[in-house]
C-alpha cells in the first residue's frame, strides 16, 4: 500500500516581502504565496521594527496559519533574515510569529540564507556548474558559489529596502542620488571574491524577477514565464534608465510590477546591476526557485 504524502510548508520573514509554500515531501506544490509588508523599512536607522509593517507582517503570517491547517501541514519551518538579524525587537515579532505557526522561527546568518537560495535554485537549474546564485533582498544580498554544494559563500548588508531608506529619498532620484548609490554597491561589494568564473549565474528573489518581468513586457506578472528567462546586464542597465525617470506611483502602474515593490525596485536595479558585474558574464539565468524551496526541502528530508 502507497504511503500517504506528507505535507510540509516553509516560511521566509523576508525584510521585505513574507512568503509561504506549501509541498509534499514527493515534492508537488500546493501552494505558494508572496505579500510585500516592507518589515525592513527603516530598520537600517532605528535598528527596530516600526509597528505598522510589525502588524502588516503578523496580518499575512496569520493568513498563513489558516492555510497551513487547511492543508493539514505536519512541519512547519520558518526563518527571518536580514532585517531581523537588525532589529532589536525582532525576538519579539518571531515570538508573536510562533504563537500562530506552532514553531519558533530561526533568525538565520547572511551564510545559511546563502546557501538556502543556493539549493533552491540549483536543484533544477538549467545551465553548466559551476553556479553562482545571487539573492537579492530587502535588507542583504548573498552569493553562493559551488557546483553540487556551494563552496564559497559571501552575505553583504546591501539590501534595495536598506538602500532605498538611506540613499533614495527621492523619486525620481537626482543624478548626483544615483551616483551616490552605485558607489555605494561598489564599495560594499568591493570584499566580494569568487573562487573562480561561473558558468551559470542565477538571480533569484523579488528583485530579479520583477525585472525580468518587466524587461519581457508582460502586461501582468506570469511566473511561469519569469522563470528560467534570461536578463542581460544592458537589460539590467536600461531599465535603471526607465525606472530613474519615474516617480513612485509611476512605477507602481508597471502592469507587471507588484505595486508594494515600486518604492525599492529602482535600488534592487543598481544592486543587481553591480552584483552581475562582479560576475564577468552579461547574461543571467532568472530563477522562481530559491531560499524558500531550499528550505521546503531541507523540511522534506526530515519527513
Amino acid at each position: 500500500m502507497d504511503r500517504a504524502d506528507v505535507n510540509v510548508a516553509a516560511i521566509d520573514i523576508g525584510s521585505n516581502s513574507i512568503r509561504l509554500l506549501i509541498v509534499t515531501d514527493s515534492g508537488v506544490e500546493l501552494l505558494r504565496d508572496a505579500t510585500v509588508t516592507g518589515l525592513g523599512r527603516g530598520v537600517d536607522a532605528t535598528a527596530r521594527f516600526r509597528d505598522d509593517t510589525m502588524d502588516a507582517t503578523l496580518d499575512v503570517i496569520r493568513r498563513y496559519s489558516d492555510a497551513i491547517i487547511g492543508y493539514g501541514v505536519s512541519r512547519v519551518g520558518a526563518v527571518a533574515t536580514s532585517a531581523s538579524r537588525d532589529a532589536s525587537n525582532g525576538a519579539l515579532l518571531m515570538e508573536a510569529i510562533a504563537e500562530m505557526i506552532g514553531v519558533q522561527p530561526k533568525i538565520i546568518a547572511g551564510d545559511e540564507e546563502a546557501e538556502l537560495s543556493f539549493a533552491g535554485a540549483t536543484a533544477c537549474a538549467v545551465g553548466e556548474p559551476p553556479y553562482l546564485v545571487i539573492d537579492i533582498g530587502g535588507g542583504s544580498t548573498e552569493f553562493a558559489y559551488g557546483n553540487a554544494q556551494p563552496i564559497c559563500v559571501d552575505s553583504i548588508d546591501v539590501g534595495s529596502v536598506r538602500v532605498t531608506d538611506r540613499l533614495l529619498p527621492d523619486r525620481p532620484p537626482s543624478a548626483m542620488q544615483r551616483s551616490q548609490v552605485s558607489a555605494y554597491v561598489d564599495a560594499a561589494f568591493s570584499s566580494v571574491r569568487l573562487p573562480g568564473e561561473p558558468r551559470t549565474v542565477i538571480g533569484v528573489a523579488g528583485t530579479f524577477t520583477s525585472l525580468a518581468a518587466i524587461s519581457l513586457g508582460l502586461d501582468h506578472y506570469d511566473r511561469d514565464v519569469v522563470h528560467g528567462s534570461t536578463l542581460s546586464r544592458f537589460g539590467i542597465k536600461a531599465l535603471i534608465t526607465v525606472l530613474s525617470g519615474l516617480t513612485v506611483d509611476e512605477t507602481a502602474a508597471i502592469p507587471s510590477l507588484d505595486p508594494a515593490r515600486a518604492p525599492v525596485i529602482l535600488a534592487g536595479a543598481v544592486i543587481a546591476d553591480r552584483a552581475t558585474l562582479l560576475t564577468g558574464l552579461e547574461n543571467i539565468t532568472v530563477s522562481e526557485r530559491d531560499l524558500l524551496d531550499g528550505l521546503a526541502s531541507s523540511l522534506t528530508l526530515e519527513t
